[in-house]
């Protein structure tokens, strides 16, 4: 067993979101990833695509998720699973939080660029 304390160092700002890494094989799992992600009222990340399934769980306030040009309301208690390779786009009505858990060697791509990014927080 491995229990994993988040820290600074495990902290990623980006200009629509912050997302604390938790599980991750650099903090010793094997195949999944786990994080937090926390979104300010008004805040909506870009469209992307992640080539993994990724299961979130709204655990604070409401996100609006668009995934496949189907918009969706989730609220805190609810969990919505967004599957590999979709269009997918955030908002947070409100401010939220929510948790995160994905196979660890996901990546990220946007629609109209090249290359990939991978995840730091869950790496």
């Amino acid at each position: 067993m491995r229990v994993i304390t988040p820290n600074a160092d495990n902290v990623t700002e980006s200009p629509n979101a912050r997302m604390t890494g938790l599980a991750a094989p650099s903090r010793g799992s094997a195949e999944l990833s786990t994080w937090t992600v926390e979104m300010a009222a008004g805040q909506t990340g870009p469209e992307h695509v992640i080539d993994r399934e990724q299961v979130w769980t709204v655990t604070a306030g409401v996100l609006e998720v668009t995934c496949d040009a189907r918009t969706e309301r989730v609220a805190a208690g609810q969990t919505f699973v967004l599957p590999p390779h979709v269009i997918r786009r955030i908002h947070a009505p409100e401010a939220a939080e929510a948790h995160v858990a994905m196979r660890a060697d996901g990546v990220a791509s946007v629609p109209g660029a090249e290359g990939t990014r991978v995840l730091p927080w869950a790496r």
